[in-house]
């Protein structure tokens, strides 16, 4: 298992951010690290040895009900994630969002652009992780994100703090015990039912110790997403979760 950091479109921090990490999830696209206006030189010396993961852009909608607006989404995922397979990124996060989520016969859409982004992804070189945002208005909700997953044999980047937010530390257990073994990338961070997120771990209301209960032997890549420069609660919060996984950080 290897344990990372999200560190946003943020070069400076990239490169100031804890060596101790395994890898860095660093945002790509528009409007700041742009394809074909990155410095690839700059980014390898950022990560300085450390594996790199991108996350793709958090507006863009996954699927539209304009056929030709959802074959430009996928060309534009295909240019970022070319960049990214040339910059060696292993993956890359994709936010589960459509224009309306509780419309039954359009996930069949969702799953299909779904598709085609990861099939992108997989000739880049790319693994690309489909990441719940379900607590959103726009957001796929997990029963549903685990469902259009596993149909197009996606991998998932579960988010601890966004799936409290949608349903409660419940909802967490439930969709570990449903799509567990679909998981592949994590984002941990702690949250509040008043709004608070992106919290050190520990400093809110997720019980972590779910992921030791249901998530035994994971083998996966675990993100660290907490807001703040402090090296120390960043540092503490992976050793916190690393405990909670039973692996060495």
């Amino acid at each position: 298992m290897d344990l990372g950091l999200t560190v946003g479109d943020d070069l400076d921090r990239l490169a100031a951010s804890p060596a101790r990490f395994d890898f860095c999830e660093l945002g790509l696209g528009e409007p700041t690290l742009v394809p074909g206006a990155i410095d690839p030189e700059r980014i390898d010396r950022a990560l300085a040895g450390r594996d790199l993961v991108v996350h793709l852009p958090y507006s863009q909608r996954l699927a539209t009900y304009v056929p030709e607006i959802n074959d430009a989404i996928v060309d534009y995922q295909r240019r970022l994630l070319t960049a990214a397979g040339e910059l060696g990124a292993e993956k890359a996060v994709l936010h589960a969002t459509s224009a309306d989520r509780d419309d039954v016969a359009f996930r069949e859409t969702a799953a299909d652009q779904l598709e085609r982004i990861a099939d992108v992804g997989r000739e880049a070189g790319v693994e690309v992780v489909v990441e719940n945002v379900g607590h959103q208005h726009a957001g796929l909700q997990l029963s549903v994100l685990g469902d259009i997953a596993r149909e197009t044999d996606t991998p998932i980047c579960f988010d601890v703090g966004h799936a409290y937010m949608e349903g409660d530390n419940k909802a967490i257990k439930r969709f570990l015990r449903s799509h567990g073994d679909q998981i592949s990338h994590l984002h941990c961070h702690d949250v509040r039912r008043r709004g608070d997120t992106h919290l050190p771990v520990g400093a809110g209301e997720v019980d972590y110790d779910l992921l030791a209960s249901e998530l035994d032997g994971f083998d996966g890549t675990v993100a660290i997403e907490v807001f703040t420069d402090d090296d120390a609660l960043l540092v503490d919060s992976a050793e916190r979760v690393a405990d909670c996984l039973g692996v060495d950080f």
